[in-house]
């Protein structure tokens, strides 16, 4: 028989005109009266670089789990027991109005984006707000690194907005309060003046509640609430330096959006206090770099531009650069993922973690065999699963496996064919 939580799953430290929502802890948990421990949520994340990535340098030429690093797994090289690289996987019929059409279908699999009569269908994350979002604060969180386009659509094929805005999305999930009382606390932050000195008092009163594995869980998680207060001040700075002077004639293309690795980092610093908050269990990133040059060192051309190289090796050497980069990214949020524990493992164990492109091949706008890093989420990883390059694995069933092991009750979804992919088990 199930008993009532001692402590509420969405519980609230509270200071003067704000509250900070607290993490996922043990207390939260329901009390069995069997010895069966109660389990964390599963969760999933989903972040795809729409200009594509670079094949030579993410797939091992070896399969299996003696594969040699290639130049962006080595980025991931801590983690190499962690995820999975897949090959020989996509979305069937993604030939759309143009060759970056398939991005709004990454998530759904419908064919022919963009074609005549196209109307999208429902993605996976909206799938699972639609099944589990209740039991969340958020059904789903929705973010790319510019602007509002995302790949999250509802069921009537309707595009969900993404949030830019890491500050924003911060007073969104960890603050409540008036407008003007959480941009009171956004100004104090500026001042130097952190939300846990906000709420410092009821944050040491709540301690005397909670046991020793929850006190160090919290201890961990204010420590990242600062670290988060910090970076986000730190990102504002950007907006007050001058300008890279190659991008003085377009400066709609760098306002902030030619940071991207910036961006990128920003919203991945956000997905594990998320999770850890249990403000949602479904997130999606756009990563999207389009017509800005990157601030990144050594790159002097467009993003866009660099992923149609062209064979040409001064222009795939800067694109390398790019991408390295955001793999770079992605290993730090792995890292912090598989930082904060919990009671069955880590964040990550409980986390399924998808990075990788809608196109195979930007420089030519395929679509086939597209770039996948599959991470955490109690999968067996360490290994690089390469199926046909000609007869492409579905990503869909890959889906399917994801939604089961969210506890959904899934046999099909999108383009999937009922079968799981071959060698990948939990």
């Amino acid at each position: 028989m199930i008993t009532r939580p001692a402590i509420s799953r969405r519980a609230f430290l509270h200071g003067s005109g704000v509250s900070l929502a607290l993490p996922f802890l043990e207390a939260m948990m329901p009390r069995l009266s069997s010895a069966a421990a109660a389990t964390p949520p599963k969760r999933m994340v989903f972040a795809c670089a729409s200009l594509g990535i670079y094949g030579p340098s993410l797939f091992p030429k070896e399969t299996g789990r003696g594969y040699a690093l290639t130049p962006y797994l080595e980025a991931l090289k801590d983690h190499r027991d962690d995820f999975t690289v897949l090959s020989g996987v996509c979305h069937p019929d993604q030939a759309g109005a143009d060759g970056h059409t398939s991005e709004m279908t990454w998530l759904t699999s419908a064919r022919g984006p963009g074609l005549g009569g196209f109307r999208n269908t429902v993605s996976i994350d909206q799938f699972v707000a639609e099944k589990i979002g209740y039991e969340t604060r958020y059904p789903s969180l929705v973010l790319s690194s510019a602007g509002q386009s995302s790949q999250s659509y509802t069921r009537s094929g309707v595009m969900v907005q993404a949030q830019s805005k890491p500050s924003q999305v911060f007073a969104k999930l960890f603050l409540d309060g008036t407008p003007s009382e959480i941009n009171n606390q956004m100004r104090k932050l500026k001042e130097g003046r952190s939300i846990m000195d906000t709420v410092q008092a009821e944050a040491k009163r709540f301690e005397k509640r909670v046991g020793a594995a929850d006190k160090e869980k919290l201890d961990e998680y204010y420590t990242s609430v600062r670290e988060m207060e910090e970076r986000m001040l730190k990102s504002e700075a950007w907006v007050q330096k001058p300008k890279p002077k190659v991008d003085a004639k377009q400066p709609t293309d760098v306002d902030n959006e030619a940071d991207l690795i910036a961006r990128m980092k920003l919203l991945f610093d956000l997905i594990p206090l998320a999770l850890q908050t249990d403000s949602t269990r479904a997130i999606t990133v756009l990563v999207q770099g389009r017509g800005d040059v990157p601030l990144i060192a050594g790159v002097t051309m467009a993003h866009h531009n660099l992923s149609h190289h062209g064979q040409d090796p001064m222009k795939i050497e800067q694109l390398q650069r790019i991408e390295r980069a955001e793999f770079e990214a992605l290993n730090g949020l792995l890292s912090s993922l598989k930082g904060k524990k919990e009671a069955n493992g880590s964040l990550l164990d409980n986390t399924m973690v998808l990075f990788g492109s809608n196109l195979g091949n930007a420089n030519s706008h395929d679509w086939h065999n597209l770039p996948l890093v599959f991470a955490g989420g109690g999968f067996k990883h360490g290994q690089h699963l390469a199926f046909d390059a000609k007869n492409n694995q579905p990503m869909c069933n890959l889906f399917v496996q994801m939604l089961q092991r969210m506890g959904i009750e899934a046999d099909e979804f999108g383009s999937s064919t009922g079968s799981a992919l071959p060698g990948l088990v939990v």
